[in-house]
C-alpha cells in the first residue's frame, strides 16, 4: 500500500484525475481519496516512482 498526501487535490474533479492517472499505468490498482486530508492510498504492485512522476505532470505532485 502507498500513501502519499497530495496538497492540490482539493475536489472532486482532482480526486478522479488523480485515479484516472493512476490508473492508466495499473488499471487493476485500487485508488482511496480522503479529500479533507488531501491523502491517497493506492494498492498496486506498480512501481511508485512512474505513478509519482505521472502525477506530478498532471499537477498533483504527491509530497509524502
Amino acid at each position: 500500500m502507498i500513501e502519499w498526501t497530495i496538497p492540490t487535490m482539493t475536489c472532486g474533479h482532482c480526486a478522479r484525475t488523480v485515479t484516472q492517472t493512476i490508473q492508466a499505468l495499473d488499471a487493476e490498482a485500487q485508488v482511496q481519496i480522503d479529500l479533507p486530508t488531501h491523502t491517497v492510498r493506492v494498492q498496486t504492485k506498480a512501481d511508485p516512482a512512474p505513478l509519482r512522476e505521472a502525477l506530478a505532470e498532471e499537477g498533483y505532485a504527491p509530497v509524502a
